[in-house]
């Protein structure tokens, strides 16, 4: 029988590593000086041992993660022609995104529909066009990404009404397949905690289920954003789906695997030193391919001030195509499983999310909370601290915040406005606000260049 090399050595237990690390600490309180404790409650220990596992068992899905490449439809024969060439050149999903209905024709001309994954996001709302559009295209390897309360949450207003929009929502979800979409790429860009951000998608998409029948759960699919807290990313998408399969068994639904379509965050990201971008991008990716996304597009390095172009959008492509076939992580959506720290990190944040759920619930719900300004309120609160942390340096935006280069000069390459647009409209609830961490310091610099 063979043994393992390990068994030679004389097995520790944590009791043991803790009172070995509290002599060396000559002293020094163990919890004070080792205990990591997050802003939003998460404590993180100096070392992790089979103790810590959770064994909790996340459903994802057995294939690997889909490349998707994102599209804005201006011009639809120009649209088709990029999504063409993206699927030529490693890419086997689309994003297309839309303001106003398009030539539906057009956009999939030599279009693989059997095999090709879409997605698309529309900032309209009209059941007429998307069941239309829902005839021509594989039910099954589409999705629409139509969220009328993230749209409220976003916008400070309906598309038309409350009870028109849910009507509308009402008499496409009867006539299409995965059609409704829940935000949490908004709640992440505007400074919410990982906590919060998984509370709040968890309460989205329970009004959706409290609107509806139970089956327009197999109709519900999920938008992310991932930062660049690595560990904490991949657990992020590891909680959520331990929190939506809790909630699914309240309404005594089966465990359905939820669908997430992720994106990295453009909260980090910078204009000056962009190249850091790439970076950032690189790390977001690979927490969002093992915390088991089912599908990522990439953001290129310059999105924040130049339009969309070849070059970068190949580069971001390649970044995941490098991930996904030289990097061996084209099948390893349960990689993390097993990791201590992870396992540990996700409970923490699948039990803090659910305490807060639970008390959004007891409040009312979701759009309760949304329309009294509590949800915007808290997020105004934890964006307030981050900004601060990055002031502080605790934060760092490597090129902006420190190391940052004096002689680069971004004002004549701005082909795009990169800072938070100011809305002069009446809406019927505070907005919540994508905005980027590095916005006041860029601003400041934009300035200084001109002197």
């Amino acid at each position: 029988m063979s043994t393992s090399l390990f068994d030679e050595f004389q097995k520790t237990t944590p009791a043991a590593w803790k009172q070995k690390i509290q002599v060396d600490l000559e002293g020094e309180d163990y919890n004070e000086s080792l205990l990591w404790r997050t802003d939003e409650g998460i404590i993180v220990k100096p070392f992790y041992t089979k103790e810590d596992r959770t064994h909790c068992k996340i459903k994802t899905q057995k294939k690997g993660f889909n490349v998707c490449q994102t599209i804005f439809i201006d011009d639809e024969k120009i649209a088709n022609s990029l999504a063409k060439n993206a699927l030529s050149n490693g890419a086997n999903s689309i994003q297309f995104i839309a303001k106003k209905p398009f030539a539906c024709e057009t956009i999939l001309k030599n279009i693989d529909l059997k095999t090709t994954i879409l997605y698309f996001k529309f900032h309209f709302l009209s059941p007429i066009f998307f069941i239309k559009l829902s005839k021509l295209i594989n039910p099954n390897n589409t999705y629409f990404q139509i969220d009328i309360i993230g749209n409220l949450a976003e916008t400070g207003n309906w598309f038309y009404n409350l009870k028109e929009d849910f009507n509308k929502l009402n008499t496409l979800q009867k006539n299409t397949k995965n059609c409704i979409s829940v935000s949490n790429d908004l709640y992440q860009n505007s400074g919410a905690t990982i906590t919060q951000q998984l509370a709040y998608t968890l309460a989205h998409a329970n009004e959706y289920l409290n609107e509806f029948s139970i089956d327009v759960i197999k109709k519900i699919h999920f938008s992310f954003s991932v930062g660049s807290n690595y560990f904490f990313e991949i657990a992020k998408l590891r909680a959520f789906r331990i929190l939506w399969a809790t909630l699914l068994k309240e309404y005594d639904s089966e465990n359905r695997e939820a669908t997430i379509f992720v994106q990295p965050s453009l909260r980090n990201k910078t204009l000056y030193d962009y190249n850091v971008n790439l970076l950032r991008t690189s790390t977001e990716c690979t927490s969002a391919i093992l915390g088991g996304a089912t599908t990522i597009s990439n953001v290129s390095y310059d999105h924040l001030y130049d339009k969309s172009n070849e070059f970068g959008e190949r580069i971001s492509r390649n970044q995941l195509l490098i991930l996904q076939q030289e990097s061996y992580l084209r099948e390893s959506q349960n990689a993390a499983e097993g990791s201590y720290y992870i396992e540990s990190i996700t409970q923490q944040l699948a039990i803090n999310a659910l305490t807060l759920f639970k008390q959004i619930e007891k409040k009312g719900g979701f759009l309760k909370q949304l329309k009294a300004g509590s949800i915007q309120k808290k997020i105004t609160e934890s964006a307030a601290i981050e900004e601060n942390n990055l002031n502080c340096k605790n934060i760092v935006l490597l090129g902006t915040n420190v190391h940052a280069n004096k002689e680069d000069r971004m004002k004549h390459n701005l082909n795009l406005y990169p800072f938070l647009k100011k809305r002069n409209i009446k809406t019927l609830i505070p907005p919540i606000n994508r905005k980027r961490l590095s916005e006041t310091i860029e601003k400041e610099r934009l300035a200084q260049e001109n002197e």
